[in-house]
């Protein structure tokens, strides 16, 4: 959340008793989230920190607000877009092979389409720095990736982690147009700022929600746990009561991952069984043929009657 500063002309907005301003008229920008050093002073990190201790009517009331304002600056930013999502954890660490595989899925993805990814740490900041580059040449991804492997992780210092990417960032002065939805209910996890455009929300059940339905160009779904299961089940259920021309594709990255370590895929050709949906799920072996899935023409079939 933004503070009010003294002759701010937003100052004119409504706000709450602790000073901050409870609408935005746009997106953040990484640069607002990350406006002071040590991590500790931003805004970011004072935004998790409000929101994880006031739970007074009026703060409550102020979170509402501002998520119905993100809500409505998202819509507008995503109208002339088709937007494919990217998910996964947080763990894939900088200088890995996957965390080098999602900048690629992101890079490929984003020649053709505008990404979206949770906003955070890991396999999504990977995409997202993928998206941010998909102009770019191949040297300019190398130096980017071979800049951020010197901080594997944002543990334990966020600080040198951001610090990091804000000169892997440099590199690349035009980043392609990409964004990032991620929340201060996992505020622990700071925000990556290879998204260009940043939706971050305090209530995470209505970050999850938005995030799958505007990625109206399909999701791919990287290996993850908990939140990446959620996601593809809550995909899933969207699909599964959608018609025909509005299903989007759902693509599983790693055969092994997905049919035995967290064997969702069974679950989930046996929903899609005779739905419009299952010629729309597909499970692959890498982001190459993901992506290769997202980039061909669209495959339809006659929508199945409801069956709740």
């Amino acid at each position: 959340m933004e503070p009010l500063g003294r002759g701010d002309p937003r100052a004119r907005r409504p706000r709450g008793a602790h000073g901050f301003v409870r609408s935005r008229d746009g997106l953040y920008r990484p640069e607002e989230l990350y406006d002071a050093t040590p991590y500790s002073t931003s805004s970011d990190a004072r935004a998790y920190q409000w929101s994880s201790e006031d739970r007074s009517p009026d703060a409550l009331l102020t979170r509402a607000l501002h998520d119905e304002s993100i809500d409505q600056a998202l819509g507008r930013w995503c109208d002339p877009r088709k937007l494919v999502g990217v998910m996964g954890g947080h763990a894939a660490e900088r200088g890995s092979q996957e965390y080098a595989d999602a900048t690629r899925l992101g890079r490929t993805l984003g020649a053709t389409h505008t990404v979206a990814t949770g906003g955070g740490p890991g396999a999504m900041e990977a995409a997202n720095l993928g998206a941010s580059l998909a102009e770019a040449d191949d040297a300019a991804v190398d130096e980017a990736l071979g800049v951020l492997a010197e901080v594997p992780s944002f543990r334990p210092s966020v600080d040198a982690w951001v610090d990091a990417a804000w000169r892997a960032r440099a590199l690349c002065p035009t980043p392609s147009p990409n964004l990032g939805v991620p929340t201060w209910f996992y505020g622990h996890e700071p925000p990556n700022v290879f998204a260009t455009s940043i939706a971050k929300y305090f209530r995470n059940a209505q970050r999850e929600a938005i995030l799958l339905m505007i990625c109206d160009a399909g999701i791919v779904f990287l290996p993850g746990a908990g939140g990446t299961v959620q996601e593809i089940f809550q995909d899933a259920c969207e699909n599964y009561y959608a018609t025909g021309d509005k299903v989007a594709p759902m693509v599983l990255v790693g055969r092994r991952y997905w049919t035995e370590t967290l064997p969702a895929w069974q679950l989930l050709t046996a929903l899609a069984r005779g739905r419009a949906m299952e010629d729309h799920v597909h499970l692959v072996d890498t982001v190459d043929e993901a992506a290769a899935l997202l980039n061909r023409p669209p495959v339809s079939r006659p929508s199945a009657p409801d069956a709740r």
